[in-house]
């Protein structure tokens, strides 16, 4: 990530970051998550399948596999090798079935098989690290938090938006100074950002919507 080591310093006004999100939402009222999902638990096994794997990955794997299996009590009855089956086509499906099935389990067995809404219950289920959390947290419940993957990471940085060395450091900035009203899609509207437009490689800085907002010092023109 060393192309957003000139921005890391420099700061967007925080007027400005009101103008980016007044810019985003226009395009994009209504932001969601592209992985593809019928419920809280299948959000949950969704996006824990989508570490170090694409969206556009993991929904090919999950088609057949929520068919099957979109609760708890289903996928265990599954079974582990049914779910590795399902799921063979993603980075680390081994280690991920044995967190599905787990988790699946015990759900069961100290939740109701309900997906817990609160941060603490979520982080304790295998695999469900920060950022998986900050993802149910936001997509399932509403809650305002800002889940930072390599996309937002880059994109902190290199705009100004919310300088920081570690995914945690650009978390803390994008809480304190995205607006409250803007907090609910951030997380969307920013991945889709460093998705579609703030590439890591070949940023489309021509046709960036925030461009004349954004401090990235190595704008592609």
């Amino acid at each position: 990530m060393a192309s957003t080591s000139k921005s890391k310093s420099r700061k967007i006004l925080l007027a400005n970051i009101e103008h980016i999100f007044q810019i985003l939402s226009k395009a994009n009222p209504n932001p969601k998550t592209e992985l593809d999902f019928s419920n809280p638990y299948t959000l949950l096994v969704a996006v824990v399948l989508s570490a170090q794997a694409t969206d556009v990955g993991v929904n090919k794997a999950t088609k057949a596999l929520f068919q099957r299996a979109s609760t708890p009590e289903s996928m265990v009855e599954l079974g582990i090798a049914e779910i590795k089956n399902h799921i063979k086509t993603i980075g680390l499906y081994n280690t991920k079935a044995e967190n599905v099935l787990k988790l699946s389990q015990i759900l069961i067995e100290t939740h109701d098989s309900e997906v817990p809404s609160d941060r603490k219950s979520l982080e304790a289920l295998p695999g469900v690290g920060r950022k998986t959390a900050n993802v149910v947290l936001n997509e399932a419940f509403g809650v305002p938090t800002i889940a930072v993957d390599t996309h937002i990471f880059r994109v902190g940085n290199r705009t100004g938006l919310a300088p920081g060395k570690t995914p945690d450091e650009v978390e803390k900035e994008l809480v304190r100074r995205v607006p409250d009203h803007w907090k609910k899609g951030a997380h969307h509207w920013l991945i889709l950002h460093g998705r579609y437009i703030c590439k890591a490689r070949k940023p489309e800085c021509g046709s960036c919507p925030i461009f004349d907002l954004c401090l990235f010092s190595e704008k592609n023109l």
